[in-house]
């Protein structure tokens, strides 16, 4: 494994210290001055011999999108569990399972990931398979999938990674 040095942006190694600054304050839950300035100390020390050698560059916008779409899936499984729930406590039980198969055009391995585990979060929905851009999804009826049909999820999830470098 090549271990390569990348260059360090002076506002990440500063946002990486004070994040960790701030985990030292309420660990130690200590505001004496000593405290806080070994933790001050620490923390760019930290944020420093670390900066270097991860790979992990930190994506704000991708993060910020997936914040922004963590409510509104919030609400698709909340809709789906009133759904759902509406079906089970039927007396007639109108339920009428059926497989999907979904041809993703996603072209990045976290959004096909991502789409896969949206749509079994959301009840009565189960990703059985997933084929590079090609998913198998099970639904309890019509209405349940109609979200993977229309495709709605995975357009929510296409904005989320339309400035990702494309890697399927």
């Amino acid at each position: 494994m090549v271990n390569r040095s990348r260059p360090i942006s002076s506002e990440f190694l500063f946002f990486k210290a004070m994040t960790l600054f701030v985990f030292w304050i309420l660990l130690s839950a200590s505001f004496e001055w000593v405290h806080l300035a070994l933790g001050l100390f620490f923390s760019f020390v930290v944020a420093w011999l670390n900066s270097g050698h991860s790979p992990f560059v930190p994506k704000f916008r991708l993060w910020l999108r997936i914040f922004l779409y963590v409510p509104w899936l919030f609400y698709k499984i909340v809709q789906s569990s009133v759904h759902l729930s509406k079906l089970i406590l039927h007396p007639e039980l109108p339920i009428s399972p059926h497989l999907i198969s979904v041809e993703s055009k996603l072209n990045h391995h976290a959004a096909v990931v991502l789409l896969g585990n949206s749509i079994t979060l959301t009840p009565g929905t189960i990703t059985a398979e997933v084929d590079r851009n090609k998913l198998i999804v099970h639904a309890m009826d019509k209405v349940l999938g109609e979200d993977v049909v229309n495709k709605e999820i995975e357009l929510k999830i296409a904005d989320i990674f339309k400035d990702e470098k494309p890697d399927l």
